[in-house]
């Protein structure tokens, strides 16, 4: 097992979380390859995980903080680490080191690059993006919203590192008022958030004078920061569970059932 540097364009699998077996990813507009080509130029650094085979098996990707979904400055930022988990294509490769090992390449890669230190996000729950797998790396939390975690790896002294700090919502999400609004808010760099953009949007455009799209793409910083949003989707003002992505057919009856609950289904407006 070695970890690589992915050079030149993206590997597909990159783009499709390494599920390049999955059609899933057939929603998913391409959004993930034009993320990559923004912020390549921003420092974005991609490494592999590839068995003996040349086959890769877990990637990891960071920032500067300065570029990434919080706020930050002289810290590195880890959107994603992955190693995969199914029969399917390459097969299962988890719980064999692979995580720490990328892991500890990135910490070596930000330290070499002058930052003083890196941080990532992760829930509480048991499942992806794992915290407190991280704090048993030899991090700690150093922000917290709901359920998400910033944790930090410092790489100098205490007092030396400005804390950095989760993006939070601020003010509450309009919804329509002639039609239902459907605001989503795409990172780019989540293949499963792009699914939910390119999803809702092709909803509401079979439902023309009912439903309106507002989409927001938060890679741009100040639209980001303006909203306190990194992704999300809003159905009027209410929040719709994303992680995992719904189904399109599961979407499509969210959407269906605020139509009802505002009497609009069956009616056209201008």
């Amino acid at each position: 097992m070695k970890i690589v540097d992915m050079a030149g364009e993206p590997l597909a699998g990159y783009c499709k979380c390494l599920e390049d077996w999955s059609t899933e990813f057939d929603d998913e507009g391409g959004n993930k390859q034009k993320w990559y080509e923004k912020e390549k130029g921003h420092g974005l650094r991609v490494k592999l995980a590839e068995d003996d085979n040349g086959d890769v098996v877990g990637m990891i990707h960071y920032i500067p903080a300065e570029y990434a979904p919080i706020v930050g400055k002289d810290v590195w930022y880890i959107y994603c680490i992955w190693v995969h988990g199914y029969d399917k294509g390459v097969g299962n490769h988890q719980h064999k080191g692979i995580r720490k090992m990328q892991l500890r390449a990135a910490e070596e890669d930000a330290r070499a690059g002058g930052a003083k230190g890196i941080v990532a996000w992760g829930v509480t729950l048991p499942f992806f993006m794992r915290s407190g797998w991280f704090k048993k790396q030899g991090y700690r939390q150093v922000d917290r919203d709901g359920m998400t975690e910033l944790v930090l790896k410092s790489f100098v002294a205490e007092g030396e590192i400005e804390k950095p700090a989760l993006v939070k919502r601020k003010g509450k999400i309009e919804g329509g008022t002639d039609r239902v609004r459907l605001t989503c808010f795409m990172n780019g760099w989540c293949p499963g958030q792009n699914i939910v953009y390119e999803r809702a949007k092709r909803i509401a455009g079979e439902h023309p004078g009912q439903v309106e799209f507002v989409g927001i793409d938060t890679t741009d910083r100040k639209l980001m920061l303006e909203y306190g949003v990194v992704d999300g989707l809003f159905v009027d003002d209410r929040q719709v569970r994303t992680g995992p992505p719904p189904s399109y057919e599961k979407l499509k009856k969210v959407v269906e059932k605020r139509l009802r609950k505002r009497k609009m289904i069956g009616r056209n407006v201008a």
